[in-house]
């Protein structure tokens, strides 16, 4: 049986693999001393600081492609646009998760971990999410300032918990099948998740329509 297919879908299917494919290697090659780092060191957790610092890339890879998605002449280009202010977006990211991490380390075997640690579980997954929008917020709103965007970043990511939600499952889901399997999984995963994750925070800042 042949299966009738339009011009524009096979086109739209083209532009979505070529768009992906583009993404994989630019986030390989911006995050490169991540990556190898990873590679070369068997137990991460044992060097936070260095890690930390390395996950610095994250942040401005990430709006560079939230930032070609969205219509930049190149992934490069949406990578020096946005390099600045995504450095500092995922800084405070990370700091606060870092934070939120050794909280809950600290108190897993306190008295009050059972009531502190579901609550700083759930504040760092509520950062993750409010950061991921927050780099998203770069391209679409540009003149965004910092406290306020965050803020707005925040918002939007509990407001429509259900796509932060699905963006974090879906960004987890690759970065575990991209360590357990690397060069099939940095071919293949990040683009698409990125992609997913665009289409989600940016539905996640859209404003309600207004009834008349």
């Amino acid at each position: 049986m042949m299966i009738n297919v339009s011009y524009g879908t096979w086109e739209t299917v083209w532009s979505f693999l070529h768009r992906a494919l583009v993404l994989n290697l630019a986030l390989a090659v911006a995050n490169l001393p991540l990556l190898a780092a990873l590679a070369i060191v068997a137990e991460p957790t044992a060097y936070p600081l260095f890690f930390a610092t390395l996950t610095l890339s994250v942040g401005p890879s990430v709006a560079a492609a939230f930032g070609y998605l969205h219509g930049e002449t190149s992934y490069v280009a949406a990578y020096r646009r946005f390099l600045r202010p995504a450095l500092l977006r995922g800084a405070l990211t990370t700091a606060l998760l870092g934070v939120l991490v050794a909280d809950v380390v600290a108190l897993h075997d306190h008295p009050a971990g059972a009531y502190l640690v579901p609550l700083f579980v759930v504040l760092a997954v509520l950062v993750t999410a409010a950061g991921v929008v927050s780099l998203a917020l770069l391209p679409l709103r540009p003149g965004t300032r910092l406290w306020p965007g965050l803020l707005t970043a925040a918002y939007a990511a509990v407001r429509r918990w259900w796509l932060s939600g699905l963006t974090l499952l879906v960004l987890a889901a690759a970065a575990v099948a991209v360590n357990q399997a690397p060069v099939l999984g940095l071919a293949t995963l990040p683009g698409c998740a990125l992609i997913l994750a665009w289409v989600n925070s940016a539905a996640s800042l859209r404003e309600p329509a207004r009834e008349s």
